[in-house]
């Protein structure tokens, strides 16, 4: 008889003992800025990990699409960032600033960039607030600026996955008659403008000075008339221009801005008095526009007391979140669209527009220890529970 001896195999490795392992898990911390620096707190491995810039990279492309908000620029007297979260992810008043010297326009804010247009040395200036780092551009040729003939309008953006690399969208009137609006794009990989574009667009139409751009799915559009909306097709580079719903046309007292629908589209939000409708953009299979209207907010009943006195006006929209700012006589609020939970900014001072500063946010990892056997149960408590989930 035969007797087959069976060797004793070495227990496998316990799942968080594996850096892999553990980088994957970290990686799906929530992204709000708190979340690292406080995780770090859990042991010396754990904040060897987190403070790894590779790591941070992975973490900021993951997060990519569902950035938090972490407040706004007022951009009225200079350029200076406002929190709107709580602690411990609210970082402090002017935690981001910039003094341009020159006269500037603000063009817009996206993926934690930030536009600025100067008139007088015809550029545009891409800075990044987190990294410290400011990039002028001279305006392309055919761009000339005239704020009622040919003014300029545009934004940045960078392309999916990409933290490195940003791309700037120009547009403009050519002041002529027929009159037509143009399109060039900027690429920071390349380092060169592209070819301009055009469309007409009807004779009441302008590029609005300011007026922020909406990206949705691989589309920008700007209101820019009364009536119109242009859209630059980034994917088909191509321009085009949209008419608004005629019942938002024919009302008298509206304030349009131009939104991302839940499904990815365009959509907007038409404020008349304390009313804000919401409006979808349908295309079908022939390519004929539609718009079909969808529910409202009774702004009255959702805005504090006192704040009925006089209409609210919506100076700002955060695409990412679907958050929108309205000034009142009491105060400025933000709104999340879809599930109208109220917020109050401590504020101070009137601001014609407030942009977004939506991005991912991962401050310095520091020493100490303060608190972190509380830290360390925390975490260890979500570990397991993403573990479990995991494995079974």
């Amino acid at each position: 008889m035969t007797t087959t001896s069976f060797l004793p195999r070495s227990a496998a490795a316990p799942p968080l003992d594996d850096d892999d392992l553990l980088s994957e898990i970290l990686l799906r911390l929530p992204p709000q800025p708190s979340s690292l620096p406080r995780a770090s707190l859990v042991c010396r491995r754990w904040r060897s990990l987190l403070s790894d810039p590779a790591f941070r990279r992975r973490f900021r492309i993951h997060h990519r699409r569902s950035p938090p908000l972490l407040g706004f620029i007022d951009a009225n007297q200079g350029i200076t960032f406002q929190p709107a979260l709580d602690a411990p992810d609210r970082l402090p008043r002017g935690h981001f600033s910039l003094d341009l010297h020159d006269r500037y326009m603000t063009l817009g804010w996206r993926h934690g960039l930030a536009l600025f247009f100067l008139p007088i040395s015809l550029q545009v200036v891409v800075w990044d607030p987190v990294a410290g780092v400011q990039h002028r551009l001279a305006v392309p040729r055919g761009f000339g600026f005239h704020p009622l003939e040919n003014p300029i309008n545009g934004t940045v953006l960078r392309a999916a996955g990409e933290i490195d690399h940003f791309q700037v969208v120009l547009v403009s009137s050519d002041g002529k008659q027929p009159r037509r609006a143009l399109g060039r794009v900027y690429s920071s990989e390349t380092g060169v403008w592209g070819d301009t574009i055009s469309c007409p667009v009807p004779l009441v139409s302008m590029v609005h000075l300011g007026e922020p751009a909406v990206l949705a799915g691989d589309c920008i559009y700007w209101l820019v008339s009364a009536s119109n909306i242009l859209e630059f097709d980034l994917g088909r580079k191509s321009l085009a221009v949209t008419l608004l719903p005629a019942q938002v046309l024919t009302s008298r007292t509206r304030h349009v801005v131009v939104m991302r629908t839940e499904g990815g589209g365009m959509g907007l939000i038409v404020v008349s008095g304390f009313i804000a409708q919401f409006w979808k953009r349908e295309t079908d299979c022939h390519g004929d526009v539609s718009w079909s209207s969808g529910r409202t907010i009774e702004l009255d009943k959702l805005l504090p007391p006192n704040s009925e006195k006089e209409p609210p006006n919506m100076i700002g929209y955060a695409e990412e979140n679907n958050v929108a700012f309205f000034w009142t006589v009491v105060g400025v609020f933000m709104v999340h669209l879809e599930s109208l939970q109220l917020k109050k900014l401590p504020v101070t001072g009137i601001a014609y527009r407030y942009y977004p500063f939506e991005i991912v946010y991962t401050p310095g990892i520091g020493g100490g220890h303060e608190g972190a056997e509380v830290v360390r149960h925390l975490w260890w408590t979500r570990c397991r529970q993403y573990i479990r989930r995991l494995f079974s």
